[in-house]
């Protein structure tokens, strides 16, 4: 063990010696005022959670020779016992760890667990966005952060180097008309909507600033890690099986997302039922694919399908789909407000938002028909600068975090 934790210290040196990126996301002030022994995040791959990780590591007030940083899926490490790393590190000074790719270990949870237990040392863990589903202990033991893909309003601060105040959601119905002013002056140029039809296309996942024109190749290999090296060994799924996983996350991505019942992704896909609801919530937990349920189900009423989508609007081009407007539109919208709010979908409208907000999501001149006579509606209009009344532009809903 020995010459493994030197083989590791070596590694965390140059790990930690990397230039860093200078933004941080919008989690990072809580995770490094955070006075949990063991502290988590998890998301899907490629939002960051490394880079979040090592920027709290290097921030912290000790010395380097007393922080390590390893990563579970590196070769020198497999087969090792993840607890016996730790403790050997403890034994020599050891005071903080960042663990990187957590479950890729053999039996993370329960060395975790041994971690918290028995050893006095602070880590910080990083793991596939499916390792909040495997152990519900951990937001109880943990502190645990949800880190989703970059904002609207994350992917303009990198862009332009400036400085916005993300917004509450009663906030923005609230005061909608001064905030889009006020957020529109705040850029360069004004021009919000050339700003969001970039986002649409390249501004989910932080590496698209590392190297913009490798961003499509890198998305796909980023989809090909997740269903291969996260699905795959959390779920113990066979190679052949993944590349079902693969033809179904292109099925939902090319159909609109009510035109897709089981029965008729069954038969497409060639899956059975039983297998198709166990892999779309693969697809869920990887978070590749969204999938919202009827507000009727609340309360156990009818069987109606979910509406399946593809978790972000970026995807649709990794998987290389020319995307119709109307599904691109709430793909955007359920990608932002879904990370800090509840949504169905309706029969009178697109969305309910926390079982309070009717959403009904369209173009510039979509108007309140299907909506007028539902109380606490709004229309949620693509190519709108600044609305009106209960009209508000669907761009704002990238400020919500």
């Amino acid at each position: 063990m020995e010459e493994i934790l030197l083989g590791a210290k070596r590694l965390s040196l140059l790990k930690q010696n990397m230039p860093l990126p200078k933004y941080q996301r919008f989690h990072y002030p809580q995770i490094a005022a955070s006075q949990s022994r063991i502290t988590g995040v998890y998301g899907a791959r490629g939002v960051g959670k490394t880079t979040l990780l090592l920027q709290v590591l290097r921030n912290l007030p000790l010395q380097r020779e007393n922080t390590l940083y390893i990563s579970c899926d590196h070769p020198m490490l497999q087969g090792v016992s993840l607890f016996d790393l730790v403790d050997s590190f403890c034994k020599s000074g050891g005071e903080c760890m960042v663990i990187d790719e957590i479950h890729e270990a053999e039996d993370f949870e329960a060395h975790l667990k041994s971690i918290y237990d028995f050893l006095n040392i602070r880590v910080y863990f990083s793991g596939s966005s499916a390792v909040r589903i495997t152990n519900p202990d951990f937001a109880r033991r943990y502190s645990m952060y949800h880190l989703p893909i970059l904002s609207l309003r994350e992917y303009l601060e990198i862009s332009l180097s400036i400085q916005l105040e993300p917004v509450t959601l009663p906030e923005l119905l609230a005061d909608h008309e001064a905030l889009a002013h006020r957020l529109i002056q705040a850029l360069p140029n004004g021009k919000i909507l050339k700003y969001f039809e970039e986002y649409l296309r390249v501004g989910a996942y932080p590496f698209y600033f590392e190297d913009t024109h490798k961003y499509v190749d890198r998305l796909g290999e980023t989809i090909n890690t997740a269903l291969h090296s996260d699905l795959g060994k959390l779920f113990h799924i066979p190679p052949d099986k993944i590349a079902t996983l693969k033809k179904l996350l292109h099925t939902i991505s090319i159909s609109k997302p009510l035109e897709l019942s089981i029965d008729k992704l069954a038969s497409l896909t060639g899956i059975t039922k039983t297998t198709l609801y166990k892999y779309i919530d693969y697809l869920s937990r990887a978070e590749l694919v969204r999938h919202i349920s009827h507000e009727a189900k609340r309360f156990g009423a009818i069987r109606k399908a979910d509406k399946l989508y593809l978790s972000n609007t970026n995807l649709f081009s990794a998987l290389s789909v020319e995307k119709e407007k109307g599904t691109l539109r709430e793909t955007f919208f359920a990608s932002m407000a879904g990370v800090h709010h509840q949504l169905h979908y309706l029969d009178q409208g697109d969305f309910l938002v926390d079982e309070k907000y009717t959403m009904e999501i369209g173009g510039r001149t979509k108007g309140f028909g299907q909506v007028q006579d539902l109380d606490n509606a709004w229309v949620i209009a693509d190519g709108l600068e600044i609305g009106s009344g209960r009209k508000v532009p669907l761009w704002l809903f990238g400020f919500l975090y």
